[in-house]
């Protein structure tokens, strides 16, 4: 299937009081389409945005998850404080971007980092806020390869554009053609997910070896910790690379061949025109990209798989919210995956 995995919902239900968000408008401006809310939903920080139709965001917040049972209110905070800070009330419609798995057609999320989270119905919840307005809920990978997308200044000549998020998770998405892939089931680019190690640490999803034990932020700390390293975080341990502590170096080395070998695989089978890295993890810049590209130098064996380099986000820490934007602003779902109204 390659379509986008988002789903509609409108909801006719009364709105869900969230401190703030206004009933009032939410028309544009004469002329002009009205702008969307975005939401990034991560494993441990939830963002908002309003987003106009030219992709100019003109408010944005975050608010960390602080513990077990936080979600719900995270999710309430930056949804009340983004629409506090624009006039013309309720957005033209929401598109989300949620960590996985989800269920496209129940809207319902099960975030690997938020336990509280089994087939959560996040889509239904946001559409109770906002009756009669469009709610479209896609992977947080998709929706950062489909804003990576939106937002190329030569996005004419990239049909095709995988992108890869290595932060707190490691996850992924495609965009086809303009718009968000989701595979069968509406789950397409768990990157993060592919084995690299079968003999290697056992994942919280079930399997055993995945990208997301080796490379993924928490995953490096915990194995240069277990090497007698002895800082708190990813920050700490990128530091400590720089400064060529080489517990710190190897850890971000056997990242970097993790996220090799689960690149070289994928782009072997999808062979696409663009590969884009980002999250907080990759923000590193050449602690991670150098040993990056090393492996994928030494392991790569087909000539069309020789000299891949995937580039940094143009969009930094932003990308997943311009494709939940994307989601409404541009993408629209097929009509086999639109479920029925909440």
């Amino acid at each position: 299937m390659d379509t986008a995995g988002t789903t509609d919902a409108e909801s006719p239900g009364g709105p869900v009081d969230t401190g703030s968000p206004r009933n009032g408008g939410g028309a544009a401006n004469a002329g002009r389409p009205a702008p969307a809310l975005a939401l990034d939903i991560g494993g441990t920080k939830f963002a908002a945005a309003v987003v106009e139709h030219d992709g100019t965001i003109t408010a944005r917040t975050e608010e960390p998850l602080t513990g077990p049972g936080t979600a719900a209110g995270a999710l309430r905070t930056v949804i009340a404080r983004v629409l506090d800070r624009v006039p013309g009330g309720v957005p033209s419609g929401v598109g989300i971007g949620s960590a996985g798995p989800l269920d496209p057609i129940a809207g319902t999320v099960s975030p690997v980092n938020i336990r509280e989270w089994r087939e959560h119905p996040l889509r239904d919840e946001v559409a109770a806020m906002f009756p009669g307005r469009p709610v479209r809920l896609a992977g947080d990978g998709q929706c950062m390869a489909l804003g990576e997308w939106w937002r190329a200044p030569d996005r004419d000549r990239v049909r095709s554009l995988l992108g890869v998020v290595v932060s707190t998770g490691v996850g992924g998405g495609l965009a086809l053609d303009g718009r968000a892939h989701a595979g069968s089931s509406g789950n397409a680019g768990h990157i993060g997910h592919t084995v690299v190690d079968p003999a290697g640490e056992r994942c919280p999803c079930g399997a055993t070896g995945c990208v997301e034990t080796i490379a993924s932020g928490p995953s490096m700390v915990r194995r240069a910790r277990a090497a007698g390293w002895s800082g708190a975080d990813a920050r700490e341990l990128a530091a400590a690379a720089r400064a060529g502590e080489p517990r710190a170096l190897a850890a971000f080395d056997e990242a970097g061949r993790a996220l090799a070998l689960a690149l070289l695989n994928a782009v072997a089978v999808l062979d696409p025109d663009r590969v884009v890295i980002g999250g907080g993890v990759a923000a590193a810049g050449g602690i991670l990209l150098d040993p990056l590209y090393r492996w994928l130098d030494d392991l790569a064996g087909l000539p069309f798989l020789r000299g891949l380099r995937p580039v940094p986000t143009a969009l930094g820490r932003d990308a997943g919210l311009y494709g939940a934007a994307a989601l409404i602003h541009r993408d629209r779902p097929a009509a086999s995956l639109v479920a029925p109204d909440a």
